[in-house]
C-alpha cells in the first residue's frame, strides 16, 4: 500500500513543480487528474471544487479509480464510451449520472482530455472536468393525476419515479433511487396544499455548460504545461509527431498493470532496446522510480560482480529471438546486490512479428513465497502468457477487420 501511495505522489510531484498544486487549487472548477500508467488508473489530484461537489475528503479520493462515483443508475454505455476514449487516448465530452458520498445522484457534463509528454508522446495523465448540469423544473397541476392531492401512485412507485426524475432518469431503476424518488415526491406533493408537482426536464448539457467545461480544461492544461517546464519533463495537450514505435497505449498499460509480478517490457525496434514498461513489483524489487527506469536498457541493473558470460547468453537469446532463463547477479538502486532468476521471452503481436521482449524477475531468496504454491518457472511462464495475451488482444483490436 505504501508503495502504491508513493507512486501516486511521484506521479504528480516528479512531473510538475511544487507550485503546480497551489495554482490548480485557485481554480473554482471541479476536476480530477488520473495516471493510466499506475495500476488501477488512480486519481492523483482532485480539486477543492470537486471534493466539495462530491462530498468526499481528499484522503478518500486520492488513489481511487473514478468508478467509486458511479452507482446503480450510472449508464453503463456511457462508462464504456469513457473507457474506449481512454483506450484510444482521445478527448471525450459526455453527460453522466454520478453519486455523491451521501448517495444522492447528480447529473454532470464529463469532459476528459489526455496530457502528453513532449519528449516521447506518451500519455502521462488524463484531466477530467465535471460540470454539474443545471436542470429545468416545470410544474404540473395535480388535477390530471387523480388520487390524493391529484397524484396516482403505483404500488412499486414506478409512476412516481418517472414523474419526478423525468426522461433523463429512466435508466435509474434501483430500489434505493426509487425510494429517493418517493421521498422527494411525497415531500413536494402529498404535504402540499395545491397538489402541484415539480418535474425535471431531460438532463442535457447546454452550450454554456459545454463552453465552461472546455474553458476549464484548457486553463488546467495551460497550468500543467507551464509548471512541467521547470522539471525538464514538459507536457502538452496534443501529441506531437512521432515515429509511433515503442509507444504503449493506455489500454495496454492498464492491462499490464493487472499483472502483479515483477517484469519489464523492452522494445527491440528502438535504439539500445529500452524499457517501455516496468511493473510496480519491479520498481519495488529494484528501488527505482518509474521515470528512472523507462527509456533505459536493462544493463543498468548489472554491476561489478555480474557475470559477463550470463550477459552474453542473454544477448544471444535476444539476437536469436528465443526465450532463455538465467540466474544473474543484479543490483538495486541502493547498490545492494541480489540473485535474480530472470526469464526473457519474445512477445509477438497478432501478425506474428516480435513487438517486445518481456523480462520476468524473481529474487532467489523469495522464490518460495507464492501463495498458490507455484514454482518460480510456472510463475514466470504465467506472466509471459498474460503479457502475450494483452499485446495480441490490443493488436487484434487495432488492426482492420478482414472479410
Amino acid at each position: 500500500m505504501e508503495s502504491q501511495l508513493g507512486l501516486i505522489e511521484q506521479s504528480f510531484n516528479v512531473r510538475y513543480s511544487v507550485w503546480a498544486r497551489e495554482a490548480l487549487d485557485e481554480f473554482p472548477d471541479n476536476f480530477t487528474i488520473t495516471d493510466p500508467s499506475i495500476s488501477g488508473h488512480p486519481i492523483v489530484f482532485a480539486s477543492w471544487g470537486f471534493l466539495k461537489m462530491s462530498g468526499y475528503s481528499k484522503e478518500e479520493v486520492i488513489g481511487k479509480n473514478g468508478r467509486i462515483f458511479q452507482g446503480p443508475g450510472t449508464n453503463r454505455r456511457s462508462v464504456m464510451e469513457i473507457r474506449e476514449a481512454i483506450r484510444q487516448e482521445r478527448p471525450i465530452q459526455i453527460n453522466l449520472l454520478n453519486y455523491r458520498k451521501d448517495g444522492t445522484p447528480f447529473w454532470m457534463l464529463f469532459h476528459m482530455r489526455p496530457v502528453f509528454s513532449k519528449e516521447d508522446g506518451r500519455v502521462i495523465h488524463f484531466v477530467a472536468v465535471q460540470v454539474p448540469i443545471l436542470r429545468k423544473l416545470r410544474r404540473l397541476s395535480g388535477s390530471g393525476f387523480g388520487g390524493r392531492n391529484g397524484v396516482n401512485l403505483c404500488e412499486d412507485g414506478s409512476m412516481l419515479r418517472e414523474t419526478v426524475f423525468g426522461s433523463c432518469r429512466r435508466e435509474v431503476c434501483s430500489d434505493s433511487v426509487v425510494e429517493l424518488g418517493r421521498v422527494l415526491a411525497l415531500d413536494s406533493v402529498l404535504d402540499s396544499d395545491n397538489g402541484e408537482l415539480e418535474v425535471e426536464e431531460p438532463c442535457e448539457a447546454n452550450d454554456s455548460e459545454k463552453l465552461r467545461a472546455a474553458t476549464a480544461i484548457n486553463n488546467i492544461l495551460s497550468v500543467l504545461t507551464h509548471y512541467s517546464e521547470s522539471t525538464g519533463r514538459s507536457v502538452c495537450g496534443k501529441r506531437g509527431s512521432l515515429s509511433g514505435m515503442g509507444l504503449l497505449g493506455s489500454s495496454l498499460i492498464i492491462s499490464l498493470g493487472r499483472i502483479k509480478q515483477s517484469f519489464v517490457l523492452t522494445d527491440p525496434h528502438l535504439p539500445d532496446m529500452p524499457i517501455v514498461y516496468a511493473s510496480d513489483a519491479f520498481l519495488k524489487l529494484t528501488g527505482y522510480a518509474r521515470d528512472e527506469v523507462l527509456g533505459r536498457n536493462c544493463r543498468f541493473l548489472s554491476g561489478v560482480d555480474t557475470d559477463s558470460s550470463t550477459l552474453f547468453q542473454i544477448k544471444e537469446s535476444i539476437r536469436m529471438e528465443q526465450a532463455c532463463t538465467v540466474r544473474i547477479l543484479n543490483y538495486r538502486k541502493d547498490n545492494n546486490s541480489f540473485w535474480n532468476l530472470l526469464h526473457i521471452s519474445p512477445v509477438r503481436n497478432a501478425t506474428g512479428k516480435i513487438a517486445y521482449f518481456v523480462g520476468v524477475q524473481i529474487e532467489e531468496g523469495c522464490r518460495n513465497q507464492d501463495r498458490q504454491g507455484l514454482s518460480p518457472e510456472m510463475r514466470q511462464l504465467s506472466v509471459v502468457g498474460a503479457v502475450k495475451v494483452a499485446v495480441r488482444s490490443l493488436s487484434m483490436g487495432a488492426s482492420p477487420s478482414k472479410s
